[in-house]
């Protein structure tokens, strides 16, 4: 894979008012992105950065940076939301579709965590990492991702809370039985849907 990105604007502007209909409950509109974390922020090395497919799989799967960065990569523009009540619309990313990464292996789970650097976990079933709804990116905006919004690699699934959009990803563990991740055991919701302010436990 080249290591060319696109550039900004690649699916056009919408026009102004579009909007409407597109913020979820409770959420207000941002044209920033808040950089947020509940640690320091990571700064791993691409000569030494690796991500793995672990748990109920025949054989754990393994890329160094320059083999996920060989793996089919795809453009995608998506609104995301964030518990915290913004939202920010017609966000540009590049990564491979987890349903991409799946496909590499054999596996017998209903579940994935996803597990990141600093020792950040969050849980999904897999019915909301496949089919087109979930990507490991590595690029935001035409440039490689920042460390800040969680570069070099992080796990985007933008129809869920974003805290759900794990940072600094390292891998994925598919499992049988749900586990809740960081957030999910301090309070937040488990599964984590906008549109139904699946904010907390209890919502």
């Amino acid at each position: 894979m080249s290591e060319g990105f696109v550039s900004r604007g690649f699916r056009g502007r919408r026009k102004p008012g579009d909007e409407r209909g597109r913020i979820p409950p409770g959420q207000y509109l941002e044209r920033g992105f808040p950089v947020l974390s509940a640690g320091p922020t990571p700064h791993m090395p691409l000569a030494t950065w690796d991500f793995s497919l672990l748990g109920e799989v025949d054989q754990p799967k393994q890329w160094t940076w320059d083999a996920f960065r060989a793996l089919p990569h795809e453009m995608v523009t998506k609104d995301i939301h964030c518990v915290t009540k913004w939202s920010k619309l017609d966000t540009h990313w590049e990564g491979v579709s987890v349903e991409t990464l799946l496909e590499q292996v054999a596996y017998d789970a209903k579940y994935v965590i996803a597990f990141s650097d600093g020792g950040y976990t969050t849980n999904l079933p897999l019915e909301d990492v496949l089919g087109g709804k979930a990507w490991v990116v590595d690029a935001y905006e035409g440039q490689p991702l920042p460390p800040e919004h969680g570069g070099p690699a992080r796990l985007l699934v933008p129809h869920l809370y974003f805290w759900k959009s794990a940072k600094w990803v390292r891998g994925l563990r598919l499992v049988a039985q749900d586990e809740p991740g960081f957030w999910e055991s301090l309070g937040y919701h488990n599964h984590g849907d906008p549109w139904k302010e699946e904010r907390y436990r209890g919502d």
